[in-house]
């Protein structure tokens, strides 16, 4: 079984190392990517994840109003 996971982050440094670590794991598989929380949950009703790691402070719409 396969782990879809969507990563939120408004630094593409933290996103890009946050994909390296995670798609290295046989079982984990990142779908997605986004820079705040707007693009956050448009993205997460297109990829279907299992998993989102958000980032809390963010530009547009922060990381707990996304959740919400």
């Amino acid at each position: 079984m396969t782990i879809r996971v969507l990563l939120v982050d408004d630094q593409d440094l933290v996103r890009a190392g946050l994909a390296m670590v995670l798609g290295s794991q046989p079982d984990l598989d990142v779908v997605g990517q986004a820079a705040d929380g707007r693009a956050a949950v448009q993205l997460a009703r297109e990829c279907r994840a299992d998993v989102m790691v958000m980032d809390v402070r963010m530009p547009e719409l922060d990381g707990v109003a996304a959740t919400r």
